[in-house]
């Protein structure tokens, strides 16, 4: 159905169009009409026409500055413009205000049923869009909270990677490039600076989710996990670096407001609790905070920039520099572990020029062994309690900052290599194990359950390493076994087909046959008459 208005002064131009539409487009059309442009303004805010066929010049309000005042609130009319004058002037305008179509009386009946196509087409092309976009926001409506407590569960455990966290924010639509964290906890009732009854309630705000989850959007611009025990985390993107103490008290008193919003319509009671801001990334350490500051007060919401719960650093200190290059050492990354050290080994050496070499040994003491502790951590080493019994006496040898800068450098650089050769000769000794057993069982049914209880590691990652490291799945590297075995008995016995299927690991004869076949291009048997 198209809702169409003609607007017209003159009368037998309004009937003879009305003919028209009604003998060509039937019952698929409604028509309306106005004598002057201020009823034609007035129509169209009841009527709301899909396609307004606009004569120029009619009493008062003239046809251009009728469709202006009708784009306010019609954005979705097709307009078409007609009149006696076939005028530059007009046309022009009527092109900036986007009309589709400017024709001349007298109109011919083929020229208008042709114009009413077209808008109709376009009308057809802009409602499929719509749809199309409703039916998009329904299904985004659906899959979004699951992304969001992807996010929110990536960023609590840290099990991401930089690429995870910038794939949710395009889809999600976050451009800021910093956040803080808020941690929701729910009880039947408030007792010092902990809630009562968390399990139950925790039941409680797994069945009122969806009002939880709605009213906090009325709050904050956020993003929301799924409920974690009597805990939900939500994280507020921030587009600066850090907030400022008007904005955070605005803050504090929003959270009450919600807090009491969410104990009236759920019956149940909450205290929020609020991390700084930090980079994304870095959020885990957000909420981490947010739920120190509950702990520390007895407030229903608290903020941790509030409290005495976070160290403060001395002006000038690279504490930005800390936790990337600890990642770094941690991931084996040799290059970014190399870039980081230099750079936080340079500010050192700039605060021993004064001639305070002790706090640049202790420092460099401190960051090199817990260097080496994540290096144990991350590397698969084997601790040995007096390993280091000689740092202290080299550190204090050293009487330049230049030295100790090269030390701390070379034991850091160290620590990250031995991630790296440490998992490297795991992962070399496993595929080894693994090699050896399958070669002196391939003639059993042996499977990857099998082979990855021998190297006591789960089939998933077994498989993963195996790949990674032969460059061949364990099927197929089974399969070359068997089949380099067959070729050799082939060549070099007089065994049957069958014997030599059976000596292979192969339990069916046919299945061999096919498997031969697959990688060597010939039969068995026609393999064998070679020879």
């Amino acid at each position: 159905m198209y809702r169409v208005m003609l607007a017209d002064d003159e009368g037998i131009v309004i009937d003879s169009t009305k003919f028209i539409i009604e003998k060509e487009f039937g019952n698929t059309c409604q028509v309306e009409f106005a004598k002057s442009g201020r009823k034609m303004i007035e129509l169209a805010e009841t009527f709301r026409p899909d396609i307004a066929i606009v004569d120029i010049h009619m009493p008062g309000i003239n046809g251009i500055d009728a469709i202006r005042e009708m784009q306010r609130f019609s954005s979705n009319t097709v307009f078409i413009v007609m009149s006696a004058y076939d005028k530059f002037d007009y046309a022009k305008e009527a092109i900036k205000l986007g009309v589709l179509e400017y024709i001349t009386k007298p109109m011919d009946k083929t020229k208008v049923i042709s114009v009413l196509k077209k808008a109709m087409e376009q009308i057809d092309s802009d409602r499929e869009k719509r749809s199309n976009e409703l039916l998009i926001k329904e299904k985004l409506e659906t899959v979004e909270p699951i992304i969001e407590n992807g996010l929110i569960y990536d960023i609590l455990l840290q099990e991401h990677f930089e690429e995870d966290i910038d794939n949710y924010r395009t889809i999600l639509g976050i451009e800021e490039s910093y956040g803080y964290m808020m941690a929701i906890v729910c009880g039947d009732s408030q007792e010092g600076n902990h809630m009562t009854n968390a399990i139950g309630s925790s039941v409680k705000i797994s069945g009122k989710y969806q009002e939880i989850r709605e009213g906090v959007k009325n709050f904050f611009d956020c993003k929301i996990g799924n409920v974690m025990a009597n805990k939900i985390a939500v994280l507020i993107p921030q587009k600066e670096p850090q907030m400022e103490l008007g904005l955070r008290s605005e803050l504090i008193d929003r959270a009450r407001e919600m807090a009491r919003y969410l104990r009236k319509k759920t019956d149940i009671s909450f205290r929020v609790g609020i991390g700084g801001v930090k980079p994304l990334k870095e959020l885990g350490d957000s909420y981490k905070e947010a739920l120190n500051a509950l702990i520390a007060t007895t407030g229903s919401v608290a903020h941790a920039d509030d409290l005495t719960i976070n160290c403060d650093y001395e002006d000038g200190y690279p504490k930005a520099l800390e936790k990337p290059l600890f990642e770094a050492v941690g991931k084996g990354d040799l290059n970014e572990t190399r870039v980081i050290a230099e750079k936080y080994a340079d500010w050192m050496c700039q605060k021993a020029a004064d001639g305070d070499l002790m706090s640049m040994r202790l420092k460099v003491l401190e960051f090199s062994l817990y260097a080496e502790h994540l290096a144990y951590q991350n590397g698969g080493q084997t601790y040995r309690y007096s390993s280091r019994n000689n740092y202290l006496p080299e550190i204090m040898a050293l009487e330049t900052p230049m030295e100790i800068r090269e030390w701390f450098i070379s034991k850091v650089m160290a620590a990250c290599s031995d991630v790296i050769s440490k998992r490297q000769e795991r992962s070399g000794n496993i595929i080894k194990t693994a090699k050896d057993y399958i070669d002196a069982h391939f003639d059993k049914d042996i499977s990857l359950d099998d082979v990855s209880k021998v190297v006591n590691i789960s089939p998933y990652y077994f498989s993963k390493i195996f790949k990674e490291e032969s460059g061949l799945n364990f099927i197929e590297y089974l399969t070359n076994i068997r089949i380099e075995k067959a070729k050799n008995l082939l060549e070099n016995s007089n065994l049957s087909v069958k014997e030599i299927c059976i000596s292979c690991g192969y339990s069916d004869p046919n299945y061999f046959s096919r498997s031969f076949k697959k990688n060597v291009g010939v039969t068995p048997t026609e393999y064998k008459d070679r020879f």
